[in-house]
């Protein structure tokens, strides 16, 4: 969410700051019996990667000066330390210049208006299209709900909703292409980067209402304009009062809940489902109310702030205590933190996925790094954080460190299942047919009632995807260079057909973080000793 562009500091008496951006299963997910994303996975193709957007300038913003005294600029913030160093350049967020400032619905009766207007333009836009059609004015023969005029009526609505809205199009989007309509693709892109920010009143409402009505006293400067928005919640650059008279501003990141969003998540939960089987997009196999089901429940996870926060503070303890070095979670502070405003750490770095001008060697230690990480939480931790989206990972060049941001929907495995999943990625990493197939039917994947060709399909796709992880493979694999994709796809259409059974509840965060990763180092051209990896944790 926190994508941070460094730009040269303006000094000033004001900081005046610029604006500012998945659950599905991943390709891995695939092979163990999921609707995936195969080609996202594992061919490099970009995950709404917005660094082309976020080098535009952005309208100033007046800056809420909270303190009379005359400011220093702030300090870069240090990695391991809250405290900021004087006399070093700050760093200038810049975000997207498409964000606009639009209400947010924030009553169940208001949020239920505004899918009831989607709902009856959507119908009304079907009809004039079939009007259209019929007088020889539309050529197209694709589904009237997403006709040209009515794609930009749910997008248009979806990108004011916030919430639900968009968190659904963050989980569906990442299927893959050649199994959603390209109009509905297009809609979950386009809502995706199109998040708005919620009014001054809204957010001077939300401030009194978690802080007090003399919020403005315990920071030394806020920001309005966010340089962020995302589908829950809008971030502000903000300084907290220095530590002492020989130490700047500490700079920080304020994300802000939208107002409403946490009220309203079951209903739109139930709107959504009734707008995408209007337009009957969605294959049986992927269990679309299995789908929902797991998102309300994370959508309540990523509300809590508070849950957020310890989350925060229990990863940022765990790699403490960890051999992996140079990854940070930036500082939570609790005092000006509540379960609907977050007070962190401001940090510096760029989009994990915008690296591509370092060198092949950097490019290669970042993507085991990376991949390495994803391990370590997986079998060793036993706690992710699970949105794998690139600009929740910031690569600072100057001190070789990544920055993990936005732990919301932060989870902890039990033992019983991340015990069992490392079994069947050993046996799969060695296409043991009999173990692979045992090992699935325990976490789910599988009922025992499969058709050959389901269970032929399951074991090739698992079998493919667990190679990089094989004993046998000698040499770091070359992400930029596998073709493991094509033939997982040709996969996909009889496991939708075939399939008795969505994957367990767990594997879906999971997934997400493991394809992420992989994501990445296609997206890097990385060559990551994934074997070496894996034998910290295979039981071979």
């Amino acid at each position: 969410m926190l994508h941070i562009l460094k730009r040269q500091f303006h000094t000033s008496r004001l900081i005046r700051i610029g604006e500012s951006n998945q659950l599905g299963s991943d390709a891995l997910c695939v092979a163990l019996g999921a609707v995936n994303v195969a080609e996202r996975m594992l061919c490099g193709k970009p995950d709404r990667d917005l660094d082309h957007q976020s080098e535009q300038n952005l309208p100033e913003h007046p800056a809420i000066q909270v303190k009379e005294d005359n400011l220093k600029p702030a300090a870069e913030p240090s990695i391991l330390k809250a405290e900021a160093t004087p006399h070093r350049e700050p760093i200038e967020p810049v975000g997207p210049a498409h964000m606009r400032q639009t209400p947010v619905p924030a009553t169940r009766l208001s949020r239920l208006f505004q899918y009831s207007a989607l709902a009856v333009g959507v119908g009304a836009g079907v009809v004039g299209a079939a009007v259209q059609r019929s007088l020889g004015g539309e050529t197209s023969s694709g589904s009237l709900v997403f006709a040209p005029n009515n794609v930009e009526r749910i997008v248009n609505r979806l990108s004011r909703m916030r919430g639900a809205a968009l968190k659904l199009g963050q989980m569906l989007s990442i299927q893959d292409t050649h199994l959603l309509p390209k109009e509905f693709e297009q809609i979950l892109l386009r809502v995706q980067n199109s998040a708005n920010y919620m009014p001054d009143s809204q957010l001077m409402k939300t401030m009194d209402q978690e802080l007090g009505s003399d919020w403005q006293e315990k920071f030394h400067s806020f920001n309005q304009t966010p340089f962020a928005a995302a589908s829950i919640g809008q971030v502000h650059y903000a300084t907290l009062p220095p530590v002492s008279e020989s130490t700047d501003p500490i700079p920080v990141a304020v994300k802000i809940q939208y107002p409403g969003v946490a009220q309203s998540i079951d209903s739109d939960i139930s709107y959504l489902r009734t707008l995408s089987m209007m337009g009957s997009v969605l294959p049986r196999g992927m269990y679309l109310d299995n789908t929902l089901r797991v998102a309300r429940l994370e959508l309540g996870w990523e509300c809590d702030y508070k849950r957020e926060a310890d989350a925060m503070i229990q990863f940022k303890n765990l790699l403490a205590k960890s051999h992996l070095k140079n990854v940070n979670v930036p500082r939570v502070f609790e005092h000006v933190s509540t379960p609907r405003v977050l007070v962190c750490e401001f940090v510096d770095g760029v989009s994990i996925g915008s690296i591509g001008h370092l060198s092949q060697s950097k490019r290669d230690e970042i993507g085991n790094r990376m991949l390495e990480l994803c391990l370590l939480q997986l079998f060793s931790f036993r706690f992710m954080q699970t949105d794998p989206n690139w600009s929740n990972f910031l690569f600072d060049e100057k001190t070789d460190t990544i920055h993990m941001l936005d732990f919301g929907a932060a989870r902890e495995f039990p033992a019983s299942f991340t015990d069992t999943y490392l079994r069947l990625l050993t046996a799969a990493s060695v296409q043991d047919r009999e173990a692979s197939v045992k090992y699935s039917q325990e976490l789910g994947f599988l009922t025992g009632y499969e058709s050959e060709a389901m269970l032929n399909a399951h074991l090739n796709s698992l079998f493919l995807l667990a190679s990089p992880f094989s004993p046998s493979q000698k040499t770091p694999f070359d992400f930029g260079a596998q073709s493991i994709t094509t033939s997982v796809r040709a996969d996909i259409p009889v496991m939708l057909k075939e399939r008795l059974t969505p994957p367990p509840d767990e594997s879906y965060s999971l997934h997400r973080s493991l394809s992420g990763s992989f994501l990445l180092c296609a997206k890097l051209g990385a060559r990551v000793d994934c074997a070496r990896l894996f034998s910290k944790y295979s039981l071979l």
